[in-house]
């Protein structure tokens, strides 16, 4: 093998430059930004599925209604837990046409927003699972969902969109100001709570939604003979909805020995009331019309 002269540097054969690519035509460049520019903008909404926050019209507001209300005790706690992939993308498809925001700056038209079906006004709807049951069940009547559980709505958003539910409609916010600011008068042909919070400790028995104040807000928003339907595992709680129901003047008990009423059909038997009747919770149905 034989050795490089002394002082002269030993380098690499020079590569040949690869010849220079022809530039794609227009179109075809304009079409793959606006196909990454898509994939892109998806990725990074489908990406805030734990963060709770959606842009704009694309998903519910953190507090819609804003500073613009006054502060007072509130009936229900936010649960902010993590939003999976499956529900913000059902959230990103059926916001813009089946979600709300609970601002109180407009009144709805609920004919327009359910074709003209009696609408029912459901307070707290958990996962949903037992609202997107009653809605398959009654596709005459549509369902206005109100819960502030992020989760929750982009489940029932699912569940809408692969059963084609179409008369299900979920709002996002506070239900006092939905009735106080949003509702038309005689404008709901029923309301459903099923299983509120109880807030079990005396202190916070003042949260509790059915009050009197609740119902006296509630009444001129249905129509006569609209039906209230309550229901709870919390025994004391049961009590408490029983009596103030029954000392308001603007409901009249479905029984006639103004106790309780027997589950009625079309109140589903969901997952978290099977999990109270095998630990020996009794569950209390109130069915009150409006007079």
């Amino acid at each position: 093998m034989s050795e490089q002269p002394e002082n002269i540097p030993h380098t690499a054969p020079a590569e040949e430059p690869a010849p220079a690519k022809e530039p794609a035509p227009a179109a075809e460049r304009a079409s793959d930004e606006a196909r990454v520019s898509d994939e892109e903008r998806a990725g990074q909404r489908v990406a805030l599925r734990g963060s709770q926050r959606f842009a704009p019209g694309e998903g519910p507001l953190p507090d819609p209604a804003g500073s613009h209300y006054e502060r007072r005790i509130r009936s229900f706690q936010p649960r902010r837990s993590r939003v999976t992939t499956g529900q913000a993308e059902a959230m990103l498809k059926r916001w813009p046409d089946w979600g709300l925001d609970i601002d109180g700056k407009r009144v709805l038209d609920l004919d327009e927003m359910f074709g003209g079906l009696p609408v029912v006004l459901e307070i707290g709807f958990g996962m949903g699972e037992a609202t997107a049951q009653m809605a398959a069940a009654d596709p005459g009547t549509g369902i206005l969902a109100v819960d502030v559980h992020t989760p929750g709505q982009g489940n029932l958003l699912g569940l809408a969109d692969r059963n084609g539910l179409t008369n299900v409609r979920v709002a996002n916010g506070d239900a006092i100001i939905l009735l106080r600011e949003m509702l038309p008068p005689e404008s709901l042909a029923g309301c459903r709570v099923y299983f509120p919070d109880p807030w079990p400790k005396k202190r916070h028995h003042k949260r509790r939604l059915i009050q009197p104040e609740f119902l006296t807000l509630l009444a001129p928003r249905m129509a006569k003979g609209a039906l209230l339907h309550c229901a709870t595992d919390w025994e004391p709680y049961a009590e408490q909805m029983l009596e103030v129901l029954n000392a308001h003047p603007d409901f009249e008990n479905s029984q006639a020995d103004g106790g309780y009423a027997p589950r009625p059909g079309f109140r589903p038997l969901t997952r978290f009331e099977g999990q109270g009747l095998d630990k020996g919770h009794v569950v209390h149905d109130l069915l009150f019309h409006r007079r």
